[in-house]
């Protein structure tokens, strides 16, 4: 018996090719955004860096000369910054897909060693508004971008041309190995730093020696602010630095080049008003507890150097780092680094 194909009515077959038409399309763009407003806790003032790569194409360049590719066309980048988003009253400056990569770019003009916490914060909400939510459900692994992570620096403070701060940094319990790990490389971009960076990429070399000049003339005495970030930007357009967006943005640039060195400023009174507090309660307490603390000290060294000997005991009789830290109730990465240090002397001898 011949068996029967069941055929649908063409209005139903109509209304799946049309499904099927708008899957395939929907998969042919590959993050879809959902654009959720997020209530901002606080007016956000723009920055110059942030003004300078707004521009997609000063935004693809610079991309290239991070990643050491040529690519030409700006609309291969998919901007997907966070407008509204604010955290720890900090905005990450710029965010966007590029190559199945989701790259994070802020500029800090002060030394802050917990934005990976903060990017934590900013790439989870990222990965929100890029993930359609009832996917998380299916038996089908959900495809994110690999997120890349970078600042750029060019705060007073003398730091690398290139440095690395890692979460796990913060844990209250570090680990060789941890669960969740979120590394973020920062480059020095102030001017003298990182030169082949700056070679090719000519926007950021010349946006660090109009930083610099703002910093010469606003140091002088008997100069306004206002008066050094003016004289600092006529320059920079007679001498051909940043000539076009200046004279496009020249009102504007001055009055954000203001706020941003005054926020720097301030930042700086605040960390040593903090330092000097910090200071006279140091040297307080070592006043009233002075004795107490090196007793204190005296016994935790004595501590130190008993378990240093039951480990090296127990490793002559060819224990494992495993079996020590089990034997001694010890973490087995303090095991670990007390047995290093023991290999190196030995191997000094």
């Amino acid at each position: 018996m011949t068996e029967r194909v069941k055929r649908h009515p063409p209005a139903y077959r109509r209304k799946l090719n049309m499904a099927k038409r708008k899957n395939q399309k929907r998969r042919s763009k590959k993050y879809q955004v959902n654009n959720r407003q997020l209530k901002a806790k606080r007016m956000y003032k723009d920055t110059i860096f942030r003004m300078l790569y707004h521009n997609k194409e000063n935004l693809l360049s610079l991309y290239n000369a991070v990643n050491g590719r040529e690519y030409t066309d700006p609309e291969k980048l998919q901007v997907v910054t966070l407008e509204n988003a604010i955290y720890m009253g900090m905005k990450n400056d710029l965010a966007f897909i590029m190559d199945m990569n989701l790259y994070l770019y802020e500029h800090q003009s002060t030394y802050n060693p917990n934005i990976p916490l903060r990017n934590l914060f900013y790439i989870a909400d990222e990965y929100q508004r890029l993930v359609v939510r009832k996917s998380l459900y299916s038996t089908v692994i959900q495809k994110i971008p690999t997120p890349r992570f970078l600042v750029f620096y060019n705060g007073t403070k003398e730091v690398e041309d290139c440095s690395e701060f890692r979460l796990s940094s913060a844990y209250e319990n570090p680990t060789e190995d941890p669960d969740l790990e979120l590394r973020v490389t920062m480059l020095n971009v102030n001017d003298g730093h990182n030169p082949e960076l700056m070679e090719h990429c000519r926007t950021l070399k010349e946006y660090a020696q109009y930083v610099a000049k703002v910093r010469k003339y606003a140091a002088k005495q008997n100069v306004s602010l206002e008066s050094a970030v003016t004289q600092a930007v006529d320059e920079c357009i007679a001498e051909g630095i940043l000539a076009d967006f200046l004279l496009k943005n020249k009102t504007e640039v001055i009055k954000v080049s203001i706020y941003e060195y005054d926020k720097e400023f301030e930042e700086k009174k605040l960390r040593k008003a903090e330092y000097e507090a910090g200071r006279q309660d140091g040297i307080e307490i070592g006043r009233q507890d002075g004795i107490e603390i090196g007793r204190q000290d005296g016994i935790e060294i004595g501590k130190q150097e008993l378990l240093k000997s039951k480990v090296e005991k127990k490793w002559k009789k060819g224990k494992t780092i495993e079996q020590i830290a089990d034997d001694l109730e010890e973490e087995v990465i303090i095991i670990q680094r007390i047995i290093e240090a023991l290999r190196k002397k030995k191997e000094e001898k």
